[in-house]
């Protein structure tokens, strides 16, 4: 009896410390639970952040790996672009159409007495007996031809079998001097041929062309040397001015203007620094005109061949004149006198 309540305080200490001990454990349950959902909520952002991570790297990856494939494809563009340029370059850089090389080729063409410009050939050709006669007579009438070594030709035609000679036809043909001087001294009194010094665009041989015929002017003389030939863009920038109207193609100028002298013509020239005005000029003669290019103008040696030297007054700041419209502008005023 006397144990009893020592065995029942015993038992409520047992029952006390199994319900704090149950307590505790289900607190303590509830606590690692809670922290096990926290870890796995946790773990769940964090693999949904990884995933998302992943999509944005796997986005990034893309984006980037699309990037390299526009740039890819930029510079797969860029370079078929260079290479459809650089291949259609040659046409570009010179035009073959009005070009002929190879010996028969050539040959059947100098016969058929065409119009040329210039002729390339080798020293081989030029000395052979089939080609010497034909280039001589060739080059006596004002025809450029050029002695090049056979790598030169090879350039100038881009690696065609050229076999030592190659031609470019011109537009139309050449008088020489003689003629043309026959034939304006039969349309005119006192006619008015336009003489080129140095002018090697062909832009402004073409222009200069078409302001003669468009004033009646009636001949050109164009230098064998230093000077457009009459390519097809002369002819083109003419405007079919070409066509009507005699161009004469001679070795040398100055011996071209003593010429002329000799059959009564004065030989005029423009020039900046020419002391005389042209709307003060009142000669009438037969007349020769010397333009000059814009840059150089006339040459010293030619400018000492002219009887005068007339200049195109200017009112404003410019200091020059195109040679072309330099041209117009003499002879309108010297065809009107």
């Amino acid at each position: 009896m006397k144990n009893s309540p020592k065995n029942n305080l015993s038992g409520k200490k047992r029952k006390q410390h199994k319900n704090n001990f149950n307590s505790n454990f289900y607190s303590k349950n509830t606590y690692t639970s809670k922290k096990n959902n926290r870890f796995s909520n946790n773990s769940a952002n964090n693999q949904v952040k990884d995933n998302n991570s992943k999509d944005s790297d796997k986005k990034k990856v893309n984006f980037s790996s699309l990037k390299r494939t526009e740039s890819n494809s930029n510079s797969s563009i860029k370079v078929s672009s260079n290479s459809q340029d650089f291949s259609q370059g040659f046409p570009n850089k010179k035009n073959f159409d009005d070009w002929i090389w190879g010996k028969h080729s050539v040959f059947e063409t100098l016969i058929s007495e065409r119009a040329i410009n210039r002729i390339w050939c080798t020293s081989e050709i030029f000395s052979s007996e089939k080609f010497y006669i034909l280039l001589k007579d060739l080059k006596s009438k004002g025809v450029l031809i050029e002695e090049v070594s056979w790598n030169r030709l090879s350039q100038l035609t881009f690696g065609a079998s050229h076999q030592g000679v190659a031609l470019q036809l011109a537009c139309s043909k050449t008088i020489s001097l003689e003629k043309l001087i026959e034939f304006s001294r039969r349309n005119s009194a006192n006619p008015i041929i336009l003489a080129l010094d140095g002018i090697t665009d062909p832009h402004n041989v073409g222009a200069i062309i078409r302001s003669a015929e468009a004033f009646d002017c009636k001949g050109i003389i164009i230098p064998q040397r230093r000077s457009a030939g009459l390519t097809g863009t002369v002819a083109k920038v003419a405007a079919g001015a070409l066509e009507h109207l005699p161009v004469s193609r001679v070795v040398n100028l100055n011996r071209a203007l003593e010429k002329l002298k000799e059959n009564g013509f004065l030989v005029i020239g423009l020039s900046g620094d020419g002391q005389l005005s042209i709307s003060k000029f009142h000669e009438k003669n037969p007349l020769v005109v010397v333009v000059g290019a814009e840059d150089k103008g006339i040459s010293l040696l030619t400018q000492k061949k002219c009887d005068f030297l007339l200049s195109i007054p200017l009112k404003g700041k410019t200091s020059s004149l195109n040679a072309s419209v330099a041209a117009a502008i003499s002879l309108f005023h010297l065809s009107s006198k």
